[in-house]
């Protein structure tokens, strides 16, 4: 008596990852699209030969979207998004391997791979000129105010120049980065009457100013290690005639009546004098003529 047995297969067996922990350092400014983890280090096998289906989760909050993969049955990693360093700078994924599709009610075999990624800060902004305003919610980019000030005609000064919201600063935004600032005046300084220190910022005076014409001028920061990572600011010096008095009232005690019952942005008038609004003047020795 012949008799044929069939052995037939059960489901029996989870698919298993070659590295169920992973980690990868990757740059911020890696490019959407690059490929972040290879197939070969993420590919599942299966004893019972199933079709193996594949699907990629974040845990860490706000770092979904960043990161996929190629597609159900392959489980390549790439970056769908271009990274920011000062948004995170770490995220976890976790990925699952199942022999049956998402969903299925046969029983479904899964096993789990967790990736770990760094982010590594690059160097991917120009400096910041400092105050200044971020224009946008995640704090990607940050605009300064002109800076401001004044000399005397004809008048020399050998301290740094006093400005307006402040000093001349830049920084770099890439914080952990930090690169060295460089200043220079690129325009607007035709005569060479002012100078800025390079390492920092300060701005002097040459010679005289001998024209009462403003000088708008701009300024440079470039980082050293990359010229082409620069700003400009403006800066705007005005030429005004020394000050050597002080404005001063004409009178020290000015007195004037009002009515009861006076409605609002009424006159107040001079006392004892219900014809002549009350004037408080004030004069200025500098300027005898105004």
């Amino acid at each position: 008596l012949e008799i044929l047995v069939t052995i037939l297969n059960m489901n029996d067996n989870s698919p298993m990852f070659k590295q169920t922990n992973l980690t990868k350092v990757v740059p911020e400014d890696t490019k959407v699209n690059a490929t972040i983890v290879a197939h070969e280090d993420l590919s599942a096998s299966d004893a019972d030969l199933d079709t193996i289906f594949y699907e990629l989760t974040t845990i860490v909050a706000g770092t979904d979207g960043y990161f996929a993969i190629k597609g159900v049955h392959n489980p390549e990693i790439y970056l769908q998004k271009t990274l920011d360093y000062e948004k995170f700078n770490l995220t976890t994924l976790v990925l699952y391997a199942r022999d049956k599709p998402v969903g299925s009610t046969n029983t479904t075999n899964t096993a789990t791979a967790t990736i770990n990624i760094f982010i590594e800060d690059a160097d991917t902004k120009s400096p910041w000129f400092l105050p200044c305003t971020f224009i946008n919610t995640d704090k990607s980019i940050c605009i300064s105010s002109p800076y401001t000030g004044r000399v005397n005609i004809s008048e020399m000064s050998t301290e740094p120049l006093i400005l307006e919201p402040g000093p001349i600063y830049a920084i770099d935004p890439d914080y952990t980065l930090n690169e060295k600032i460089v200043y220079s005046i690129v325009g607007g300084d035709t005569d060479k009457v002012f100078s800025v220190d390079a390492d920092t910022g300060n701005l002097t005076m040459n010679k005289l100013a001998t024209s009462p014409d403003s000088y708008l001028l701009q300024v440079m920061a470039t980082q050293v290690n990359n010229i082409q990572k620069y700003s400009i600011a403006s800066v705007e010096i005005k030429v005004i005639n020394k000050s050597n008095h002080a404005p001063y009232f004409e009178s020290r005690i000015y007195n004037g009546t009002v009515c009861v019952g006076q409605a609002p942005r009424s006159f107040v008038f001079q006392a004892g004098d219900r014809s002549s609004p009350l004037m408080i003047r004030a004069a200025d020795d500098d300027f005898p003529n105004v």
